[in-house]
């Protein structure tokens, strides 16, 4: 039999999917944008969590005990604040003024086994008169500087360096004589 004529008609082909267009970019500028804003927020989140670290060492590293002292350690000492510490003579290595009332503000840190002390004192003293007085006590090697306001006393005693600090204002501590004394080792 002779071909049929369904054979013969020529067969339509399947249309062929058309892919979409492909989308319009947007503008580069908001795409540069866009990411310098994402950088921004980025570095802003590893700055808040380095300064939450920070804030958190040293919450842990600061201590307030029931009589008020303030001590922070570190890992190479610690530094003892308190504004009613007492301090003996052995302590600063020199005599405390006679009559001499302690003042607030005295300080001991201990770093790498070394400890640094300084203590506040007031006298209705003359300035000249306790000067006279730590330039006795300091002995013949110590170096006196004074002023018109006051005067330093440099001397070491044994392995420590002792300074004794002499000044007078008449707007500051009721117009009585500051002493601080400030004993720390030698380097």
């Amino acid at each position: 039999m002779p071909d049929s004529i369904d054979s013969q008609v020529p067969q339509a082909v399947p249309p062929q999917p058309v892919a979409a267009p492909p989308p319009r970019s947007g503008s580069s500028a908001l795409k540069i944008i866009l990411i310098i804003v994402g950088i921004f927020v980025a570095l802003g989140i590893a700055c808040a969590g380095i300064v939450g670290y920070g804030i958190y060492r040293v919450a842990h590293a600061v201590h307030k005990d029931a009589n008020g002292n303030v001590t922070i350690t570190t890992s190479t000492g610690s530094m003892t604040a308190n504004e009613n510490q007492q301090f003996t003579e052995s302590d600063l290595g020199i005599a405390i003024y006679p009559g001499a009332t302690q003042g607030k503000g005295g300080l001991k840190m201990t770093i790498a086994g070394k400890t640094m002390i300084t203590a506040n004192y007031l006298t209705p003293d003359s300035e000249d008169k306790v000067i006279a007085f730590y330039k006795d006590k300091a002995g013949p090697d110590a170096e006196t500087i004074t002023t018109g306001t006051g005067g330093v006393i440099s001397m070491t005693n044994g392995s420590d360096a002792i300074t004794v600090t002499v000044t007078q204002s008449p707007n500051e501590n009721d117009g009585k004589t500051q002493i601080v004394i400030a004993r720390t080792p030698k380097s």
